[in-house]
């Protein structure tokens, strides 16, 4: 790792003993970077030291549930609501009060760390200054509406009618044998890990994601099956089914082996359960519940939204693009990065710099 970037932890008052990474002077303004699933706060390795060369300081800790940040449940049975957004929003703005972090100029948030992004911008704007949104697109509740409390049992049944039957990978994610899937899959953890950034990069040929007309299942299917799963498969034996070849892997200079390493040895540690409990909690009831009292609150954060040209990440749920520019009052505008797929500040960081960079300077 570039050796501008240190390691710090941090006890947190909700029990954790939190790690991160930080680049830069702590006493310039704050650049907070939210890691998604399957990832870590190294995801953003490449643009800690870039961040902080403009003159801030950059941060990135592993969140509830990921890497060396402890004092979290790893049991499918144990208290996994705590993975709730507004439980992960309490742990943000403690992790900041914490290390003495009162105003953050930009947060930004990649894959499922953009929703718990935006999710902090709502319920916590005095907080934040600014707010970068990546690959997935950040929909509040728009209205107060009935929860639906058999939501996942409608799109399981959806999705098992079509030929061949599918079933969609966030519910499969909720289920008590999906870390146990990817952990312990037969061909191994790297060649999984490595799998799956393959598939949901630029290097996949067969990225090309384009905007969905609806959210019916047969609509939908269109997406890859790693999103859209085939229903007799679990998620190693789709995307190992897609594995690079030995020439891929060589060539493949965003991850190469000695960078997976940290990945294959940071989940080797933990599992995967910490993570996929975000997804329970995404797809619970009482959670969703919940989240109805910021039903039609607006994000007031001057915000962009950047995503790979390769990344069905923007599309996989149709109407949430348009919905997440109806909710900000100062949209800065959504932009799809060349040769980039869903992990573009690990694709693309100097890109993903350029578009930072001129967004400050317009905010």
């Amino acid at each position: 790792m570039d050796a501008r970037i240190g390691r710090r932890f941090f006890d947190h008052p909700r029990g954790l003993r939190m790690h991160w990474l930080e680049a830069g002077n702590p006493k310039h303004p704050a650049v907070l970077m939210l890691h998604g699933f399957p990832e870590l706060a190294f995801s953003w390795r490449k643009l800690l030291p870039l961040i902080a060369s403009q003159g801030f300081y950059a941060i990135a800790p592993d969140l509830r549930g990921y890497g060396a940040t402890t004092g979290w449940d790893s049991r499918y049975d144990g208290p996994w609501q705590k993975a709730s957004m507004m439980q992960l929003v309490a742990d943000v703005v403690g992790f900041l009060q914490g290390i003495s972090v009162r105003e953050v100029h930009s947060l930004i948030g990649h894959d499922f760390g953009s929703p718990l992004a935006g999710w902090c911008s709502l319920m916590r704007p005095d907080l934040f200054q600014r707010l970068v949104l990546m690959s997935a697109p950040f929909s509040s509740p728009a209205t107060m509406q009935p929860v639906d409390p058999h939501r996942a049992d409608h799109v399981d049944a959806a999705f098992a009618q079509l030929n061949p039957a599918r079933k969609h990978y966030q519910i499969y994610y909720t289920t008590e044998h999906a870390n146990r899937d990817m952990l312990q899959c037969p061909e191994g953890l790297k060649a999984f890990l490595r799998a799956y950034y393959h598939v949901k990069s630029a290097d996949w040929a067969a990225n090309q994601p384009h905007p969905l007309g609806d959210r019916s299942a047969s609509t939908m299917a269109v997406m890859p099956t790693y999103y859209i799963m085939r229903a007799d498969e679990n998620m190693a034996q789709t995307v190992l089914s897609h594995h690079p070849s030995q020439d891929q892997v060589l060539g493949c200079k965003w991850l190469p082996d000695d960078e997976l390493a940290v990945y294959v040895d940071a989940y080797k540690r933990t599992g995967f359960q910490g993570g996929l409990n975000w997804y329970r909690c995404a797809w619970d009831p009482s959670v969703q519940f919940a989240q109805q009292a910021y039903a039609g609150a607006k994000l007031r954060l001057p915000t962009l939204f950047l995503a790979g040209e390769a990344d069905w990440g923007m599309y996989q749920w149709p109407g949430d693009l348009e919905a997440m520019q109806a909710a900000c009052l100062h949209f800065e505008g959504a932009y799809r990065i060349p040769a980039a797929g869903h992990w573009l500040q690990q694709e693309q960081p100097l890109a993903v710099m350029d578009y930072l960079e001129r967004f400050w300077q317009r905010s």
